[in-house]
């Protein structure tokens, strides 16, 4: 059994506008077993926190760790095992921001993560859905005009963030054989997007009946749909077809806005993405016919983010980010942070990205029962959000399921 004692902790975790008192936390074999500011333990391991504010490890809930390349059609065709060694580099740089969990929305299998859990990839904790749900002409379809090779292989390349599903049957088929493959929820491309070249946003694309099918499909096995979602109609229309989370959301109009916050209804907004796309998307990859779709989404996206604030949407911290510019994850704090609260902002990223992922208690949390994910930072994040960035550098720990996987020289 190994214990691991952390005293004059100052917890941050967006609930509150202030750093906590000093606390005491006591982790035993990975798990936090006892916390206050009383609470003390006899081990061999004791890391002072003094001086540093302390947070719950941090939460994206929209990533795709497989995306090595912008150029989303380039990556689906690369070897599998050139995407893993990869995606290695992409995930263990995440960790070393503080992302301690990712939700992967499209592309990560069951490989990938028990190769983290296994520890022969150093990264965050994952939670995938497998390949996302998409369709002939869809958000993921990379072929374009005039290539009509078929698509199969797309299920078993790992470098493909979606595979192909046509019709009522063949949705059946593909949501039933994620989950079976691992999947612990699905994600369908309701809407058109930006990195694929033939649907526009706001191209209706699943029919209903075959939205309907895969909720049914997931609801069956004890989970949930969410699906990319841009236009106000493709909201609603998947809303009134039962799914349970929005990734993106920018062109939400106010009455769903309201709909959303009354039926509880998370969701993931993405604007870095499309401020680093929009300035760097050429250069790492992103096509010429996807780079003019950003405006349609950018703008819109970070004026409908104080519109859910007010309303008590729950909003999830999410970077979508791709390739190269993964570097930019953490600039989601600091691009929110001119429109919302910090601990709103910073509440996005641990305990209500924890509600989106339905881990309430286990992750997000300094708390008795959650897994010791907890990060060190210099400064106190509520005053400067930018404390957040700069690929962790002002983070002298990092842990992750009570493992130290960053403890600077400066801590004692």
């Amino acid at each position: 059994m190994t214990t691991i004692f952390l005293k004059n902790a100052r917890i941050v975790d967006g609930t509150a506008t202030e750093p906590s008192d000093p606390m005491g936390i006591v982790i035993e074999d990975g798990m936090i077993r006892d916390i206050g500011p009383d609470v003390t333990a006899d081990t061999d391991m004791v890391l002072d926190l003094a001086g540093l504010t302390v947070m719950p490890g941090l939460i994206d809930c929209h990533v795709h760790v497989i995306a090595t390349t912008a150029d989303l059609g380039a990556n689906a065709a690369l070897p599998s095992a050139l995407v893993a060694a990869r995606s290695s580099v992409l995930m263990r740089n995440m960790l070393m921001r503080g992302f301690t969990t990712v939700r992967d929305l499209g592309g990560a299998d069951r490989g990938l993560q028990l190769a983290v859990e296994e520890g022969a990839f150093l990264g965050p904790r994952l939670v995938i859905c497998g390949k996302a749900l998409s369709q002939t002409g869809g958000h993921t379809d990379y072929r374009g005009p005039y290539d009509n090779r078929d698509v199969g292989w797309y299920a078993q390349s790992l470098g493909a963030m979606g595979r192909i599903c046509d019709g009522v049957p063949e949705v059946q088929r593909a949501a039933r054989e994620e989950i079976k493959n691992g999947a612990q929820f699905v994600k369908a491309m309701a809407d058109g997007g930006v990195s694929s070249p033939s649907d526009p946003v706001g191209y209706l694309v699943f029919s209903v009946e075959e939205l309907r099918a895969m909720v049914e499909i997931a609801k069956g096995f004890g989970t949930y749909a969410t699906g990319h979602l841009y236009t106000d109609e493709a909201i609603v229309r998947a809303l009134d077809c039962g799914f349970e989370c929005i990734e993106h959301g920018n062109l939400i109009s106010d009455a769903t806005i309201a709909r959303v916050a009354r039926e509880g209804i998370p969701v993931v907004p993405t604007n870095i993405t499309y401020d680093i796309l929009a300035s760097s998307g050429a250069r790492f990859g992103l096509p010429a016919e996807s780079v003019a779709k950003i405006a349609d989404v950018r703008e819109a996206g970070l004026e409908r983010l104080e519109k859910m604030h007010d309303a008590g949407v729950l909003m999830g911290y999410g970077s979508d980010l791709l390739g190269g510019m993964q570097s930019e994850q953490s600039g989601e704090f600091t691009l929110r942070g001119r429109y919302l609260p910090a601990d709103a902002v910073i509440r996005s990223a641990t305990v209500d990205a924890a509600r989106v992922l339905r881990m309430e208690g286990q992750i997000g949390t300094i708390a008795p029962g959650a897994h010791a994910d907890i990060i060190a930072v210099e400064g106190n994040p509520l005053r400067d959000l930018s404390l957040l960035t700069q690929q962790g550098a002002h983070m002298p720990l990092i842990m992750k399921g009570g493992t130290v996987v960053k403890k600077t020289a400066a801590l004692r």
